[in-house]
C-alpha cells in the first residue's frame, strides 16, 4: 500500500500530491473543478445523507459519528474501491471540505485504508 495523504481541498494543490480523491458527498462550496485539481470524485465513500444531518445540526459527538460511520463503511462497496486506488496509485490524497482538520471522515478513511 502506498503512501495515503489527508488534505483540505481548498488549500493549493501540489505535485506532490498524486491521484487526488474528493471523499465528500457533496462539492465543496466555491471551488471550481479546475482549482480543485481533482482525479476522482468517489463520494459514496462519504458519510450518508442522514449521517451528515445528525452530525451537523444534531450536534452528535465524535466517537458516536465514528462508530455510525464504521457502520455504513462496514457495507459499502466503495471502500474496497478506494483500497484498490491506494494500491494502484503512489501516493494517494484524499480531499475533504470539512473545516476541522482534527475530527473528519477523511482522516478515519486514511486510517482504515492504510
Amino acid at each position: 500500500m502506498g503512501d495515503v495523504r489527508v488534505k483540505r481541498i481548498y488549500e493549493t494543490p501540489d505535485a506532490g500530491d498524486g491521484f487526488r480523491i474528493l471523499v465528500d458527498r457533496l462539492w465543496p462550496r466555491g471551488m471550481t473543478k479546475e482549482r480543485a485539481a481533482v482525479d476522482l470524485w468517489l463520494k459514496d465513500v462519504a458519510p450518508s445523507a442522514e449521517l451528515r444531518t445528525w452530525w451537523h445540526h444534531v450536534g452528535g459527538k465524535p466517537a458516536e459519528f465514528e462508530e455510525r460511520y464504521l457502520a455504513e463503511l462496514d457495507r459499502n462497496p466503495a471502500l474496497e474501491e478506494l483500497r484498490a486506488l491506494a494500491r494502484d496509485h503512489d501516493p494517494v490524497t484524499l480531499l475533504f471540505a470539512a473545516r476541522d482538520e482534527e475530527h473528519n471522515h477523511a482522516l478515519m478513511l486514511r486510517d482504515l485504508v492504510r
